[in-house]
Order: C-alpha cells, then structure tokens, then sequence
C-alpha cells in the first residue's frame, strides 16, 4: 500500500492517479478525503495530530507529503514543523519510505539562474526559512540512516484545474479569459519556470518507486528555457484568443490586490523570485529517468482546453 498524506488537492488527484500503475491499494489521507478512483482508500486524519497520523502511514510502504497548508506565513510557522515531526516519526515506526513534495523557497536568492539540487541554502523570506527548517529535518534522518526518504522538488507550478493554487493562474490566465489586464508580477523581461502539474505528479510517482532515488534531492521535470513574463502573456492570450494586456505588479500594486485576495496578500515577501531570471533545471531527472517535460506551449493549450473552453 502507497499513502498519500494531504490528498485533499489538485496534486493529490493527480498522484493517486499516478500511484496506480504501481500499486493495487492507494490511501488518501486527509481531513475530508474523497476517492479518485473507485479503488482508493479513504482515511480520515489531522495530519497536526501525531496519533492520527501514525495510524494513517500505519501498514504504507510509500508515503508522499504533499500536503497544502493555508498560503499564509503564520499557519505555515505553526503547521509545518509540527506535521513534519509526526510524519517522520511515524515512517519511522513503520519503516515506511517518505517522500516530500517541496518547493525552492529555501535557495539563496542570490542567483536563481540556474537552480540545481546543489544550490546554495539562504531563504530571505519567512515562508523560505519554515521550508528550510523541515526540510533540513528530514535529511537529518536521511544521513543519519534511519529513515529512507527523498524530497522532490518543483517550480512555481502550473496545470489543468488548479484555480487559486496556482498565481499563474491567477494574475494571467483568468483575468485574460474575462477580457481583463493580466497581472505580471515583477520584471515582465525575466525568465520565469513553471512546473507542469501532470509532468509532476507521474515523476513524484517514479520516484517513490524507484528504490534508487532514496537519499537525494530531484528536481521535477520542467520545460527548459522558460518565457520571459511578457512572453507567458503573449502565449497565454494567444491560447485564449485574447489580447495580451497587462500591469506589472509592483508591490504596491501587490498591497492593494492584497485587500481582496490572501494569496497576493501573502506573495509579496515573494517578489524577489520576480525581478531576476528563475530558471529550473531538472537535467538530473531526465538524465536518469529519461523522461521530457511538456513543451510550455503544449502546456498552456492544455489549461487552455481544461479550464477556459
């Protein structure tokens, strides 16, 4: 049996669906969880509960964490450590392979082209330091050899039918599809990575099944050689049939988004990944798995067809 721990969003769909072609019994953990395939186990749990979530990893060979907190700094301060700690001592207890879905909030910001699994630690951001904090946890236990575990890791990320998840989404592929100004936040002259959702979860999957991977940091598969921002704008809108108008977000602008929307509200801390090039490199992956991301063009018609036909 496979879990995956934080089943209840668009990542989770997409895993479970993925996890099939390994295993005959996924469990999805969450707090309200909802099966994906007819298959699918449902176990109720507060992963902020350590009985809870010991019971949940409880007979897993694999657990993914992919849980989503609250895109908010105080939930994450709060909410983070303390779901790390369980699940790590709960995959100890059960000699259960963990693997951590995680993002690049934590490298020194310093260059972010290109960003290797090598790339310096030194978080500038709050949200950066919490990533830091538990992801240094986990690979604590990882060298000291008592847990098997790996972190897998993305961009900013994008795909069908992730709405609110997604500031992709929500500073340009929306306000385009309502005949509005997308918002580019940042330098709309710097390259900017996404990861495409799909492309993520079929990896995270490969990962956690291949005995191989355990021990080290992957980055996930995304299209190399990244659009600038207006570049995204103009192949968004064309995708659309729309004009491709936009405002660049500036953090003022960001402050005054943030009145109506928590995720701009909490993504101004987050602006320095805007104002220089933030360009993903996951050769490593490829290399090893033999495995292309989608082309990001081919990714925007999908989203496109998915979300805004």
């Amino acid at each position: 049996m496979q879990t995956i721990l934080g089943a209840g969003g668009s990542m989770g769909s997409l895993l479970a669906r993925e996890l099939q072609s390994y295993t005959d019994q996924v469990r999805l953990v969450s707090r309200n969880p909802k099966r994906v395939t007819e298959s699918d186990l449902l176990f109720p749990a507060d992963l902020m509960d350590a009985s809870q979530t010991e019971k949940a990893v409880e007979g897993s060979e694999v657990a993914y964490l992919i849980v989503g907190f609250p895109y908010k700094t105080r939930v994450w301060q709060t909410a983070w450590p303390a779901v790390m700690e369980n699940v790590i001592r709960a995959c100890l207890a059960h000699n259960t392979r963990l693997v951590f879905f995680d993002n690049v909030y934590m490298y020194d910001p310093t260059s972010l082209d290109p960003m290797l699994e090598t790339h310096p630690i030194g978080p500038i951001s709050r949200k950066g330091r919490v990533r830091e904090s538990i992801a240094s946890r986990l690979m604590d236990h990882v060298h000291n050899g008592s847990l098997k575990a790996l972190i897998a890791r993305c961009a900013d990320f994008y795909g069908p039918s992730i709405e609110r998840n997604s500031i992709l989404t929500e500073t340009v592929f929306k306000p385009l599809s309502q005949g509005k100004k997308a918002t580019w936040l940042g330098r709309p002259d710097k390259k900017h990575s996404y990861t495409y959702t799909p492309d993520a979860a079929k990896a995270t999957a490969l990962l956690g099944n291949s005995p191989e991977a355990y021990g080290e940091v992957w980055h996930l598969p995304t299209a190399p050689d990244p659009f600038t921002g207006q570049q995204w704008v103009e192949h968004i809108a064309m995708a659309l049939g729309a004009e491709p108008r936009y405002r660049v977000g500036r953090k003022g602008l960001l402050q005054f988004l943030g009145l109506f929307s928590s995720i701009m509200r909490e993504t101004s801390e987050m602006l320095y990944q805007y104002d220089r090039d933030y360009v993903f490199d996951s050769s490593k992956f490829e290399r090893h798995f033999n495995m292309k991301p989608t082309p990001y063009k081919e990714g925007i018609r999908q989203v496109v067809d998915a979300d805004f036909s």
